[in-house]
């Protein structure tokens, strides 16, 4: 992922700075991090082909399953109608004991590959957001697993941030968050939902990511402050012996 890179490059600063203030017992004052879109996807074609259809622009939003963008079908449409008929004069041989079985079961499974190939001409959205890229226009040839479509959901945000291992453990799923926005000076409402079962071995740090509600469509790619409330001691079940 392209965000990846950014939130390593955080980690070292992220640890030593917070290492002092959370193991004082503090409230911590904001980690600075990066805000990245909930889900985040790249679609392609699975073969070679002529773009006939482009159904979305950039900035539109679109649900699940919605239609993005189409090859040209009617050399596949032609050589699975051919096929078809292929597949009815065996079944009749076949009922007259001209054909064996395996020639008909051959020509179902043509029937079906071509079937299966006419369908991945055709980019489907797999989640409901905003398409961000086109890469692609109407009459280009688009290329085998070349990236012709992104598509993101940006509400809400994810906000990854490093936190040393010592003070990561005791974080929970579901313990709030708070996410200072550029320009905003009203702090939003965030909450963990998802602590590293995995430690950093080289900054012996945890990645904890928090969901923040994003009704205002801001931009995911934002530097952002993130706070915890001060919390109790950790329990017992959570402390280091």
């Amino acid at each position: 992922m392209k965000y990846k890179n950014r939130w390593f490059a955080h980690t070292f600063w992220v640890c030593a700075f917070l290492s002092c203030t959370l193991s004082a017992g503090e409230s911590d004052p904001g980690i600075t991090a990066i805000s990245i879109p909930s889900a985040d996807v790249t679609m392609s074609f699975v073969k070679a082909g002529i773009i006939e259809k482009v159904l979305v622009k950039e900035g539109d939003e679109v649900t699940e399953k919605q239609m993005l963008v189409q090859q040209d079908t009617e050399t596949a449409e032609a050589n699975l109608a051919q096929k078809k008929i292929d597949l009815q004069r065996l079944e009749w041989a076949a009922e007259r004991g001209s054909a064996t079985e395996l020639e008909v079961e051959h020509a179902r499974l043509d029937v079906k590959v071509l079937e299966i190939l006419i369908d991945d001409m055709t980019l489907k959205s797999p989640i409901s957001g905003t398409v961000d890229k086109v890469e692609v226009e109407v009459g280009e040839a688009a290329n085998g697993l070349e990236a012709v479509i992104r598509v993101v959901k940006t509400d809400p945000l994810w906000i990854d941030v490093p936190i040393p291992l010592a003070q990561g453990r005791t974080f929970k799923k579901g313990q709030p968050a708070s996410v200072a926005f550029p320009g905003s000076k009203k702090q939003a409402n965030g909450t963990i939902i998802y602590v590293s079962t995995v430690a950093d071995a080289a900054s012996s740090t945890l990645r904890v990511r928090i969901e923040v509600p994003n009704k205002q469509k801001r931009p995911a790619g934002e530097h952002v402050q993130v706070s915890f409330p001060k919390t109790a001691e950790p329990s017992k079940e959570n402390s280091v012996k």
